[in-house]
C-alpha cells in the first residue's frame, strides 16, 4: 500500500499540464513617438520620477490633496477590496493542490423494528459513537488544479495592476480638477484688477463728461463695460464651486467640508520624461491589467482541455467507531481504509467541447482588448505630446498678443484723453487686451493638464515589475 501511494506520488509530480503555455500577445509598439520630435528627455534617466510624479509641479497644496487619495477615494478602496478579494481566490485555487484533512466525530441513537425476522438488534436501542480522520487528494495528473491556480494569480495580478490604475486616475482626474480651479482663480483675480481698473476709466469718463468735453454716452459705454466685467466675474464663482465640490469628493469628503483657498496660479510647468515607447506596456497598468487578464484566459484553455482526462483522487480514513462508550478507543473498535478512485466521463453530449471553445473564445476576446489597451495607451500619449508641444507654441504668440494688446490700451488711452479719438475705441481695445490676458491664462491651465494627463498616459511611475510580489 506504501509502494502504491509512492507511486501515484510520483506519477502525480511527473505529470504535464494540458492546454497552451502561456506567451504575451504580440502588440504593435512604436519605435518612436511621433509627436515627440524636438523633446528633451531627462538625463540621466535614473532621475525619473517614480514616486509621487506631482510633485513635479511644486504645489504643495495640489500634494496634500492627492496624498489622501489613498486614504479616502471610494473608487480606490473599492479597487483595493477586489484585489483582496482576487488574492482570496487565489489562495483557494493553491489550497487544491494540498490533501484536505478533517475531523469528525459523532453519536447516534437508533431503533430497530421489532418485525425484523431473525434480526439480533430488533425492537433494540442502539447507540453508535464514531471518531474519525478523514483525508483525501485530487492527484494533479493533468494540470486542471495547476492551470486554475495560474488563472486566479493572474486574476490577482490583474486586480493589483486595477488598483494601481484606479489610484492614477483619481490622482490625475484631481490635478486636472485642481489646475482648471487655479486657473479660475487666476482669471478672476484678472477681472478683479481689470474692473478696478475699469472703474477708474468710468471715473474719468464721468469728470470729463462734467468739464464738457466727453458725451453722456461715453459714460453710459464705460458703465456697461464695468458692469459686464463684473459679472464675468462673478460667474467664474459658478465653475469654481464645482470643481471644488469635485476636488472633494474625490478624497471622499462631502462638498461641505471642503474649501480651497483662492491662491495665485503659481505653478511651474514640468518638464515629463518620456523613456521609450516599448516601456509603456510596463509603466501603464491598465496595459498591465489586460495583459495579466489574457494570461488567466489562457490557463482557462487548460482547465477546460483536462476535463477530456479522468480524476484520480486519494482518499483515507481512520478512527474508532464503537456501541460503547468505553470501548471507543480500543484496538477492537479501530478502523481505517485508503485507496484511490478513479473518475471518467463517458458521454456528456458536447458539454467538455462547448466549454473548450468557451475558453478559447474568452482567450481571444481578452488578446483583442490587450491589443486595444496598447494602442489606447499610445494614443493618449500621442495627443498629450502633441497638445503640449502646440500649446507651447501657442502660449508664446499670445504672450506676444497680451504685450500688444497692453501696449494698445496705454496708446489709446492716451488719445482718448487728447481727443483724438472716442472711447469706443478705448472700449474696443481694453476688450481685446481682457480677452487676451484670459486667453494666455487658459493656454497655461490647459498646458497644465496636458501635461498631468502626460504623467497618467506614462503610468505615473508606476511598474508591472510590481505585479511579480503579488
Amino acid at each position: 500500500m506504501k509502494r502504491s501511494a509512492a507511486g501515484i506520488l510520483a506519477l502525480a509530480l511527473a505529470a504535464c499540464a494540458v492546454g497552451p503555455d502561456y506567451q504575451r500577445p504580440e502588440a504593435a509598439v512604436s519605435a518612436a513617438y511621433k509627436e515627440a520630435v524636438g523633446w528633451k528627455v531627462a538625463e540621466p534617466r535614473d532621475e525619473t520620477n517614480r514616486g509621487n510624479w506631482w510633485e513635479i509641479f511644486g504645489d504643495p497644496k495640489l500634494s496634500a490633496l492627492i496624498e489622501s487619495i489613498d486614504m479616502s477615494n471610494q473608487n480606490v478602496l473599492l479597487a483595493e477590496a477586489r484585489f483582496r478579494q482576487a488574492q482570496a481566490l487565489a489562495a483557494q485555487s493553491r489550497a487544491a493542490l494540498f490533501p484536505a484533512l478533517d475531523a469528525n466525530a459523532s453519536i447516534t441513537r437508533s431503533h430497530s423494528p421489532t418485525g425484523v425476522v431473525g434480526g439480533t438488534t430488533a425492537g433494540r436501542i442502539i447507540d453508535n459513537r464514531s471518531v474519525a480522520l478523514n483525508s483525501s487528494w485530487e492527484i494533479d495528473l493533468w494540470g486542471r488544479l495547476r492551470r486554475a491556480l495560474e488563472s486566479s494569480a493572474a486574476s490577482a495580478q490583474a486586480s493589483a495592476a486595477d488598483l494601481a490604475a484606479a489610484r492614477l486616475s483619481a490622482q490625475a482626474e484631481l490635478a486636472s480638477s485642481y489646475f482648471q480651479l487655479r486657473v479660475l482663480d487666476a482669471q478672476k483675480q484678472l477681472l478683479g484688477d481689470t474692473v478696478t481698473a475699469f472703474d477708474k476709466s468710468l471715473e474719468l469718463t464721468r469728470n470729463r463728461y462734467a468739464a464738457g468735453v466727453a458725451a453722456k454716452v461715453d459714460v453710459v459705454q464705460a458703465e456697461t463695460q464695468l458692469k459686464s466685467t463684473l459679472a464675468q466675474a462673478i460667474d467664474t464663482g459658478v465653475q469654481r464651486a464645482q470643481l471644488e465640490h469635485a476636488i472633494a469628493i474625490l478624497i471622499g469628503k462631502l462638498p461641505s467640508e471642503l474649501s480651497i483657498a483662492p491662491v495665485p496660479l503659481a505653478v511651474t510647468m514640468p518638464r515629463v520624461p518620456l523613456g521609450l515607447p516599448s516601456e509603456l506596456l510596463e509603466r501603464r497598468p491598465d496595459v498591465a491589467a489586460a495583459e495579466r487578464r489574457a494570461a488567466a484566459a489562457n490557463a482557462q484553455i487548460g482547465v477546460a482541455k483536462a476535463a477530456y482526462f479522468p480524476s484520480l483522487t486519494l482518499s483515507a480514513s481512520s478512527g474508532f467507531r464503537s456501541q460503547n462508550a468505553t470501548d471507543l478507543f480500543t484496538t477492537p473498535s479501530r478502523f481505517w481504509s485508503i485507496g484511490p478512485a478513479l473518475a471518467q466521463s463517458i458521454f456528456d453530449a458536447g458539454l467538455r467541447r462547448a466549454q473548450t471553445e468557451q475558453a478559447v473564445a474568452a482567450y481571444d476576446a481578452t488578446v483583442a482588448q490587450y491589443r486595444q489597451a496598447v494602442l489606447a495607451g499610445f494614443q493618449e500619449v500621442e495627443d498629450n505630446l502633441a497638445a503640449l508641444r502646440i500649446l507651447e507654441e501657442e502660449a508664446k504668440v499670445q504672450d506676444e498678443a497680451v504685450r500688444a494688446a497692453r501696449e494698445s490700451v496705454s496708446l489709446t488711452t492716451n488719445q482718448y484723453k487728447a481727443g483724438i479719438v472716442s472711447y469706443i475705441n478705448v472700449v474696443t481695445v481694453q476688450t481685446t487686451q481682457l480677452n487676451n490676458e484670459r486667453t494666455a491664462v487658459g493656454i497655461l491651465g490647459r498646458r497644465l493638464i496636458a501635461a498631468a494627463t502626460l504623467v497618467k498616459a506614462l503610468g505615473g511611475g508606476w511598474d508591472a515589475a510590481v505585479l511579480a510580489q503579488k
